[in-house]
């Protein structure tokens, strides 16, 4: 009788998914490292999924089942045990009569087939199902922060400790700290924040914010860009929550009238995440907002950022200038400090000396001299770069442009042989120009300084497993100025939603951007005070090519929508 492993191989050879030369090289791997023959297949890139669940199917005449659009009952997922389920990747999914359905991607394990029949006592029936999606499907319903699990910390956590750790006396708040030291420290509590933290890493959020609402408890995560709700908690766990993160960002856990920020670090997985926190008091209690810098998530290469080979190569043109000013400009979230770091990091060599300046230091770099900003001690960006210009630098890279002092001492520095690179808050590249002259900077110092400015915005990128083609409504194509003609043969995509991008129809994003380079046209123009919309129009005639082209470009790859861009990109284009 032919073994599990050899009706396998027979399936996936007959049907002429895979030769026998990769099947004995997954075996030779299967015999030296161990592991299961169907993942070394998948893993190897020998099969894909699918089509080994399309082959089993086939051969052994059991039907497939896509899980994420199959709604389980929560009644019939406490029939096997959670640890059973995690063991042998197994999950029920129906039941009739003595016949108990599972969904499982290794349907020729009779193994645990037998032990789920002796374990339930029903007759097992199976469907395939891949493995990814099981292993999403187990996580939601059988991990440690499902939505049983969620109500029965709540349970454990005492009523009355929750309710004294605000009383009103005469008026005036009073704050009992060795209590409220003593709550944070319960085990529920812990789990319950880990569970925000570890699930804002996991779903790849920039931010987790936490909301009194007046209710329940708020959860939001924004991911690529777009916030969205998780599940709500109890508002009784507000204060506990919100103390057990200020004791980890190591902040005053009495005050709450004022607001604070802090950041800590956290390890998952193998990965260093920091946290930098913010807490606000409002009128319903405190709010936390949380940036998620996850370092295994960061591209700090100017050729991963998803800009096209153009601007790429304008990147580095500009930033191999020996001196000068390049700024980075866009609203809050756009990716300004990631282009900075990937620029910083392009121009960095063992001959050249570079020292940044940041409020706060988001990522660290080897061989780079960081100082993070300290208002309270009066360490500004001011004062910073006053010290820097007295450590013989080659590059100098600062945070943020905020105020006069801070440019003027940018713009001196530029000019007298350092390479300047910031970031500033506007919406577009020529808009930035008209911002430093009305910050209070000479025109002739700008025109003599800059050697370019970009513009950038994150678009999100349309999940490729899901994605459709469609023809985009008319309405909309004119809103966009998108020149019909032009396009004609090329495919529309839209978001559509699945299991792998959980639903949104994006996963992940890229940049788009646009690059106004000084040239000597554009410098006589500055001289002159000329208007924003004047030295788009020369800029335009010089090659300038718009955030919005740039990212209609990005929709004829099949990269975005025309929706997305219509989103983030400004409307006067």
């Amino acid at each position: 009788m032919p073994s599990l492993k050899d009706r396998l191989a027979e399936l996936l050879i007959d049907n002429k998914v895979i030769s026998k030369e990769e099947l004995h090289k997954a075996l030779k791997q299967q015999k030296e490292k161990g592991g299961s023959i169907r993942s070394i297949l998948v893993q190897s890139g020998f099969i894909s999924e699918k089509d080994l669940m399309s082959a089993l199917s086939q051969g052994l005449g059991i039907p497939p089942i896509i899980l994420s659009r199959f709604k389980l009952d929560p009644e019939l997922l406490k029939l096997i045990p959670s640890e059973v389920v995690k063991k042998y990747q197994m999950i029920p999914v129906s039941k009739v009569g003595n016949m108990l359905t599972v969904a499982t991607s290794d349907p020729l394990n009779v193994f645990a087939i037998d032990d789920l029949r002796s374990l339930t006592g029903f007759e097992i029936g199976t469907v395939i199902a891949s493995q990814k999606e099981l292993q999403d499907v187990i996580e939601q319903h059988y991990g440690e922060y499902t939505h049983d699990a969620i109500e029965e910390l709540m349970k454990d956590i005492k009523t009355q400790d929750l309710e004294i750790i605000q009383e009103e006396e005469a008026g005036k708040e009073k704050v009992d700290s060795a209590r409220l030291y003593k709550l944070v420290e319960e085990a529920p509590v812990v789990k319950l924040t880990n569970m925000i933290l570890e699930n804002g890493i996991k779903t790849r959020a920039s931010d987790i914010l936490i909301e009194p609402m007046e209710k329940a408890l708020r959860i939001r995560y924004r991911v690529d860009g777009v916030l969205k709700e998780a599940e709500s908690i109890s508002l009784s766990m507000q204060e506990s929550i919100v103390s057990r993160i200020k004791v980890m960002s190591e902040l005053n856990i009495a005050e709450r009238r004022l607001p604070q920020d802090g950041r800590f670090k956290l390890r998952l997985k193998a990965n260093e995440v920091d946290f930098r926190v913010s807490i606000l008091p409002s009128s319903r209690g405190e709010k936390v907002a949380l940036r998620v810098l996850d370092k295994s998530q960061a591209m700090l290469d100017i050729e991963k950022l998803g800009f096209d080979d153009i601007e790429v190569g304008k990147f580095k043109q500009c930033a191999s200038r020996p001196h000068g000013m390049i700024l980075v400009c866009g609203p809050t979230g756009s990716g300004k400090t990631t282009t900075l770091y990937s620029l910083l990091k392009y121009v960095h060599t063992e001959e050249k000396n570079l020292i940044t300046v940041e409020d706060p230091i988001e990522y660290q770099i080897e061989g780079v001299n960081q100082v993070s900003v300290r208002s309270e001690v009066g360490l500004t960006f001011a004062s910073a770069l006053r010290s820097i210009l007295r450590q013989d630098p080659d590059v100098i890279m600062i945070g943020e442009i905020r105020d006069f002092d801070t440019v003027d001492i940018a713009i001196k520095s530029a000019l007298t042989g350092h390479l300047v690179l910031s970031t500033l808050h506007t919406t577009t590249a020529c808009g930035s120009v008209v911002r430093l002259v009305n910050m209070g900077c000479e025109p002739f110092l700008i025109s003599a300084s800059l050697i370019s400015i970009v513009a950038q915005r994150l678009v999100r990128k349309i999940c490729p497993k899901c994605r459709e083609k469609y023809k985009p409504n008319e309405g909309l194509v004119s809103r966009l100025g998108v020149d019909v003609k032009k396009y004609k043969d090329v495919s529309f995509y839209r978001a559509k939603g699945c299991n792998e991008c959980r639903g949104m129809g994006y996963s992940g994003r890229v940049g788009i951007c646009e690059i106004l380079v000084m040239t000597p046209a554009i410098r006589d123009l500055v001289l002159r005070r000329g208007r924003e919309s004047e030295i788009k129009q020369v800029a335009r005639r010089e090659g300038l090519r718009t955030l919005r082209e740039d990212g209609i470009s990005k929709v004829a790859q099949g990269v975005t929508s025309l929706e997305e861009i219509l989103r983030v990109t400004p409307g006067d284009e």
